[in-house]
């Protein structure tokens, strides 16, 4: 057997009321009485927030077994409220951030946005220490068409961090919450600001936060809790390449590995080795350790070597040392000092192959910043890195001072949650009077200009712009397009060209870890489009 059905009407004091209470979309039939009385209960409520103070509901009558009025008297309708202040407290600062008409000691507030403002109002002061501070308006009284008021702050008691408790995680290494995050004891309780702060320390790859933080008041002291989880930190990047041959129309078979141990004792620490071939003679191997936070200070140290052989012309190597300052959770510079040697393998110099034996120092000096997001698959929003060396190369009897100049800046534009646009420019330039081939920059390739063979472009100067268009299906499946664009010069040839890449790729997060494909095809502005040239390339990394 069915439940009857009861039905509400609405009558008002005045008939052009009705169209009001229509666009409040109210029910008109309800399981019981018990339901139905709340909802005309609850539109005394709505009409109050719209200005009409004074309404109250009359009664309800029953006008049959199924059937009952509410009626209602709407009163007056106020359009805003003038809110006096005392300028000591609230500054115009403050409250320019909601309200749009502020005098030296009264702002007006509408009336649909009054509740939600002195919420707005209430946090702002509550982030300053004051954690329990209120604030209530005291004194309404009606004027023509508005109410005015005075809005009084009750600060209650300033706190500060004065402990830092971690949950979950007991060795996470603490330079990270004081450097890295920037939170520290003795500093103003901001409630907003600590969960900001979380947010950076789930940011790292060796970390993640089950919950937001928490805080314990007591009467002499303030406790802050993390709830910090240790997450698979260390990276297995490996890249399968296929491409055509140039010279001998064969299919060609290239990549790298890369492996990166992330803090594995605890400490933040990272060891990355990483190997590159393109499937000729060309080898490339790049080993880099990083220490944070020396003796739980903002310094950090970097140890850097690269290998890299051509075939049977020359090999290079490069040792780096840095050491890192972090200024704030977002900004890091460095210092350091950087050396070169390169030998040819040729048994002498000729006029085709000018190769030699050269030797360099440069002092090191860079920055770099970042600002992340909550996107798992692109969890960097933006980057900024420019590294600037400063010294002297050694060839022939003859010394030639130099200055290298590397940047790369990068930002995704987050059109909505599935589309993005991701923007990137890498440049270098090698500024000096003469030039030897093998001391050139050499790029090309997946993690540059896409479409070429790794390394394969040799420059004295070069700029490449990376594009894609993202589409995101969910946080496991992505696909995005491919357009690249670059300008070099390489002085020792007198060369000066553009390359274009383009091409299709798609991500899908496996079990075994990320999954890429990228296929993309590269020209030049002399050269017409040729299928031989395009590269096709694998790409899984996987933490372990």
């Amino acid at each position: 057997m069915r439940a009857q059905v009861l039905n509400l009407s609405i009558e008002t004091d005045k008939s052009t009321h009705t169209t009001l209470i229509d666009s409040l979309n109210v029910k008109t039939s309800y399981e019981n009485y018990l339901s139905l009385q709340q909802a005309a209960e609850g539109i005394t409520e709505k009409l109050q927030e719209l200005g009409f103070i004074e309404s109250e509901l009359i009664a309800i009558k029953k006008k049959n077994d199924s059937s009952f009025i509410a009626k209602y008297f709407f009163g007056k309708k106020y359009k805003y409220i003038k809110v006096f202040y005392d300028p000591s407290l609230f500054s115009k600062k403050e409250l320019a951030q909601i309200s749009s008409e502020i005098s030296e000691n009264y702002f007006v507030l509408p009336f649909d946005t009054f509740e939600a403002s002195l919420q707005k109002l209430n946090g702002l002061k509550t982030n300053n220490g004051k954690s329990f501070a209120k604030i209530k308006i005291a004194g309404l009284f009606p004027e023509e068409n508005f109410l005015s008021g005075t809005i009084i702050l009750e600060n209650g008691a300033t706190r500060t961090v004065d402990s830092i408790v971690i949950k979950g995680y007991e060795k996470f290494p603490k330079s990270f919450i004081t450097h890295h995050a920037g939170l520290k004891k003795g500093t103003l309780f901001d409630e907003k600001g600590i969960k900001a702060k979380n947010e950076i320390l789930k940011s790292l790859p060796f970390t993640t936060s089950p919950k937001v933080p928490a805080a314990l008041f007591r009467k002499d002291s303030t406790i802050v809790y993390l709830y910090l989880k240790k997450r698979l930190s260390n990276l297995f990047d490996g890249v399968l390449g296929f491409a055509t041959n140039e010279r001998t129309n064969n299919l060609q078979i290239n990549g790298y590995l890369n492996l990166e141990l992330t803090n594995n004792l605890n400490y933040g620490e990272q060891l990355v080795i990483n190997y590159k071939a393109d499937g000729e003679e060309q080898r490339k191997l790049r080993v880099k350790t990083t220490l944070p936070y020396l003796f739980g200070t903002p310094l950090g140290a970097a140890l850097e070597l690269k290998i890299f052989k051509r075939d049977s012309t020359f090999i290079t190597t490069d040792q780096q040392f840095r050491i890192n300052y972090q200024v704030t959770p977002s900004y890091s510079s460095y210092i350091g000092y950087k050396g070169y040697e390169s030998s040819t393998l040729l048994e002498e110099v000729t006029a085709t192959n000018p190769i030699e034996d050269f030797k360099s120092q440069f002092l090191l000096a860079g920055f770099n910043f970042y600002t992340p997001q909550s996107n798992p698959l692109f969890p960097r929003k933006s980057e900024i890195f420019i590294n600037t060396e400063i010294g002297s190369r050694a060839a022939s009897d003859l010394t030639d001072n130099q200055i290298k100049i590397l940047t790369r800046v990068n930002h995704i534009f987050n059109l909505n949650q599935e589309n993005s646009i991701f923007i990137q420019n890498t440049s270098n330039i090698l500024l000096s009077d003469t030039f030897i081939p093998n001391e050139l920059f050499r790029f090309g390739g997946i993690t540059s200009m896409r479409g070429f063979n790794e390394d394969s472009i040799d420059a004295s100067l070069f700029s490449v712009f990376n594009t894609e268009y993202r589409y995101q299906f969910n946080q496991d499946v992505f696909i995005h397009s491919i357009l690249d664009f670059a300008y070099f010069e390489n002085k020792p040839l007198f060369i000066k060209e553009k390359l274009y890449g383009y091409g299709l790729g798609m991500g899908l997060q496996t079990k075994a870890g990320l999954l890429r494909f990228n296929i993309a095809n590269g020209t030049s502005e002399d050269r017409f489009f040729n299928l031989s040239n395009t590269k096709i390339h694998l790409i899984l990394s996987s933490r372990f």
